[in-house]
């Protein structure tokens, strides 16, 4: 039985598999965004082993630790559906002399897709910065790209439900070029920071068909990658104003005034404006009053008029 949290809303506390539920839900690419002071991995390997249990073939891009650095940890039903393609011994494929850099890493990425028998593929990168330092960002995205639709039909095998790509990415190496482009492409962005032993991960989630959502949860990642939540509920918001937020006036601090007092819109309402033709200006001008004479315009002609009138454009000179 969950235990309830007093308040005016009073909601359940959420689970652990919660939060990983919702960064697997949508599909597309996760884009992990970790820092020198929170590392990202394990929250990485706590979502692969998630979608591991779930039945999903995982597929391991690794290139900043070795294979058995990166299974560490894993039990043994989570390592016997992981499929790790080894880019950390051999980056500069010099065992490999006859295929060039850095297409190795781009071909192992794209490679991935086509050795399944359909079903949902989780693809994690280790990571899209390493990627980045080896392959231009514009070749990267365009890989990236059909890797992280919704359906992928991989060649001549049966299509697949649903591709799921885990990037994990140090923020603090790129310059807002790169990041501004693989955000772009990110279906989920997660954010991670935190205080002393408490990791917090802000979650921006873009939605087909439905309004960007933003979360953030509190949490500790145990040593066999599952989460414990802090208590406290999650901080969530619809990327909407929110109506029990208390809302700024943008007017308060003006040196002008805005809004007018009941006198002034009684005089504004009052006031008859120039280009208003009245009831009364028609009458004057139909029916001018005695003393008054209608307007005549009088012209001198200039000395380089023409008046010609059998040709009135002789003067100009075509």
């Amino acid at each position: 039985m969950p235990r309830l949290l007093g308040g005016d809303d009073i909601r359940r506390r959420p689970e652990a598999s919660e939060m990983l539920d919702s960064l697997l839900a949508i599909g597309g690419l996760v884009l992990l965004r970790d820092s020198v002071e929170w590392e990202g991995r394990s929250l990485l390997k706590a979502l692969i082993k998630k979608s591991a249990l779930r039945g999903e073939q995982v597929y391991v891009l690794g290139c900043e630790v070795s294979e058995e650095e990166f299974r560490e940890g894993f039990a043994s039903d989570v390592n016997s559906r992981l499929v790790y393609y080894d880019l950390f011994r051999d980056p500069l494929n010099w065992s490999k002399p006859g295929e060039a850099v850095p297409e190795g890493p781009l071909k192992a990425l794209i490679s991935m897709c086509k050795r399944t028998d359909g079903g949902s593929v989780t693809i994690a990168l280790d990571s899209l910065s390493w990627l980045l330092w080896h392959i231009p960002c514009v070749t990267l995205c365009q890989a990236l790209h059909p890797l992280s639709q919704r359906s992928v039909d991989p060649g001549n095998n049966s299509p697949i439900e649903q591709v799921r790509v885990l990037g994990l990415l140090h923020e603090e190496l790129h310059g807002p070029g790169p990041m501004g482009a693989l955000s772009t492409l990110a279906h989920t962005e997660v954010t991670l920071s935190g205080k002393m032993d408490q990791t917090s991960a802000s979650i921006f989630c873009r939605r087909p068909q439905q309004r960007a959502t933003y979360q953030t949860w509190w949490f500790s990642i145990l040593p066999d990658f599952s989460l414990d939540l802090h208590e406290g509920l999650p901080r969530y918001s619809e990327l909407h104003p929110d109506p029990h937020t208390t809302q700024v006036d943008p007017t308060a601090h003006l040196t002008f005034n805005l809004h007018l007092s009941k006198k002034e819109r009684e005089a504004r309402d009052s006031l008859t404006l120039p280009f208003q033709f009245s009831s009364e200006k028609q009458q004057a001008l139909l029916h001018p009053g005695p003393g008054q004479t209608s307007g005549r315009i009088f012209y001198e002609l200039d000395a380089f008029d023409d008046v010609d009138q059998e040709d009135p454009d002789d003067d100009l000179d075509i």
